[in-house]
């Protein structure tokens, strides 16, 4: 799994590439809650668009960026996410707490 950062004006951009599952989800945890720490952004936005392939770990990724978020009062958006992932998210209701596009 690779991420790529982009921060301006206190909005991060983290672009995933790859493969999201249990063997990549704590590296994943890490880049992205360091990333967080580093913007201290008042807007997320994790781009899913290069995910290949999503299993339930990937939903930790996502809400773990979520409370780390909150906790900045700040506001987070998932967008791009391809259909599998999607599935995924939305079999374990993701939407109803993260807005997703």
């Amino acid at each position: 799994m690779e991420i790529t950062a982009k921060s301006t004006d206190r909005n991060l951009l983290l672009q995933f590439s790859g493969e999201l599952d249990h063997h990549a989800a704590r590296d994943t945890i890490r880049e992205v809650e360091l990333a967080i720490d580093a913007a201290l952004p008042r807007n997320l936005v994790l781009d899913m668009e290069g995910v290949t392939f999503m299993d339930s770990s990937g939903i930790a990724v996502i809400l773990r960026a979520h409370r780390r978020m909150q906790h900045l009062n700040g506001s987070m958006m998932v967008c791009h996410v391809p259909r599998q992932a999607k599935r995924v998210l939305d079999a374990a209701g993701v939407g109803r707490l993260v807005r997703i596009q």
